[in-house]
């Protein structure tokens, strides 16, 4: 005959071992980390950028600031019309708001890198140069006169 065991005696439940936790913990953070994409801005204004056929990449986008100059989008055209309009970050601008802007931005960036500021100016292909030139001229006033212009690279670049 068998022996039982005496049910009076404890069985303690085995540990959890938590040696593969790291591996999944970092597994995930690695998904988020490549499956996440970064939205910078939420445009306001329609942009076509113009093409181009020399264009350079820039090499430190972290000392770029940008300014979109087109159209406003369907949803905002009955606040703001159809004429071209300034975006600066998340709202819209006129150009004497521009100088401040610039101020703001340069300010908050490290001192060693404040004269390595550029701006980037994504503007429509169909937009007037008048908006173009006061906004050049509200940069000079900034002291902001590394300017830089957004393009796409064209299609059949034939010489």
């Amino acid at each position: 005959m068998g022996r039982f065991r005496d049910s009076s005696s404890s069985h303690e439940m085995p540990a959890i071992s938590t040696a593969s936790l790291p591996d999944i913990i970092f597994m995930l953070l690695f998904f988020f980390m490549i499956s996440t994409s970064m939205k910078e801005v939420d445009y306001r204004v329609g942009i076509r950028p113009p093409e181009a056929t020399e264009l350079v990449s820039l090499e430190k986008k972290s000392l770029v600031r940008f300014i979109y100059v087109g159209n406003p989008i369907q949803k905002y055209r009955s606040q703001y019309g159809t004429e071209s309009r300034i975006q600066l970050d998340d709202a819209f601008a006129e150009v004497p708001q521009i100088e401040n802007y610039i101020v703001a931005e340069r300010s908050a960036m490290p001192e060693s890198d404040q004269d390595l500021l550029t701006v980037s100016l994504k503007i429509d292909k169909d937009c007037k140069m008048g908006i173009v030139t006061d906004i050049k001229q509200a940069l000079r006033r900034a002291y902001a006169l590394k300017i830089n212009y957004s393009a796409i690279p064209r299609a059949n670049s034939q010489f």
